[in-house]
């Protein structure tokens, strides 16, 4: 296993690694002026999971059930930010 970590600035794909996940967590930015979405590739201002500023969440899967490729997310405030971090097998 191996641990990375990042920030996203603008809306999109979160990597495009085909490393397999066994934990990821999300957290919005202290600082952010809105909410950020995060899910995978329809993920949308109505279609994810919302995290205000200073929220964060963690997906557990089992051994490398899920790629990190499938994870995206939504900013919607100008300047926003997400950090990321992820355990990959």
């Amino acid at each position: 296993m191996k641990f990375d970590a990042g920030t996203t600035h603008s809306s999109g794909q979160v990597s495009d690694t085909r490393d397999a996940v066994k934990a990821i967590e999300f957290h919005a930015r202290s600082d952010n002026e809105g909410s950020v979405i995060v899910g995978v590739s329809d993920v949308s201002s109505s279609n994810g999971r919302e995290l205000s500023p200073d929220a964060s969440t963690t997906y557990e899967f089992g051994e490398g059930s899920v790629l990190l490729s499938v994870f995206y997310v939504h900013i919607t405030g100008s300047g926003d930010s997400v950090d990321w971090s992820v355990i990959v097998l």
